[in-house]
């Protein structure tokens, strides 16, 4: 008398979906909480949409939007509380990247370290890849 193994367990399927990182400081996740409480009639699928667009002196910028709800095909990343909304081609030049917050005598703003970046240009808001 013989008897047969049946394996119930489905097998291992590598999706080959990339996955990305963004790196939020506390100040910087404040002060998006802030504007994102300051538009009124937000639902909850609400994010914010980080973006890397041609432009600038050096190829690329950052771009920051408020923005009701995801895309199709987009990263989705919750950093600290905040919905973080990453297309794919952003993805691949963002990855890694820290947002921060900063105030200084210049004034304030959003600031971007990239270790993905080559070179930048002086003023800090455009880099190349």
């Amino acid at each position: 008398m013989s008897t047969q193994t049946v394996n119930t367990e489905a097998p291992a399927v590598a999706t080959g979906a990339p996955t990305m990182t963004l790196h939020v400081t506390d100040s910087a996740v404040v002060e998006i909480k802030k504007f994102m409480e300051s538009e009124e009639g937000l639902p909850e699928t609400a994010g914010l949409r980080v973006r890397v667009v041609p432009g600038g002196c050096s190829g690329f910028q950052y771009s920051l939007n408020i923005e009701e709800d995801s895309r199709q095909g987009d990263f989705i990343l919750d950093e600290k509380g905040v919905k973080l909304f990453v297309d794919m081609f952003s993805g691949q030049y963002l990855n890694g990247v820290q947002i921060d917050y900063v105030t200084g005598v210049m004034g304030s703003g959003f600031t971007f370290t990239n270790p993905n970046a080559t070179g930048s240009c002086g003023c800090g808001t455009s880099f190349t890849a």
